[in-house]
């Protein structure tokens, strides 16, 4: 599983799914974000701005991104 790390309490759907290289821009990530076509912590979501915290599984065509904490 990859992993992103982040060094605020909280980061943005669309722009982990940018962050962890699974989406080239922000209309990319508003767009499959819409279609379904993400899940976080094994469930749709259909905002981009859903708040990821620390623990937080995003999926993304079969390709699974861990959020973590920078420390």
């Amino acid at each position: 599983m990859e992993q992103i790390y982040i060094k605020d309490e909280y980061i943005r759907l669309g722009q982990a799914l940018k962050l962890a290289g699974l989406v080239s821009s922000g209309v990319e990530a508003k767009i499959v974000i819409n279609e379904g076509c993400v899940l976080l912590n094994g469930e749709s979501v259909f905002e981009r701005g859903k708040k990821c915290r620390n623990g937080d599984i995003i999926e993304y065509e079969g390709t699974k991104v861990m959020v973590n904490n920078a420390h």
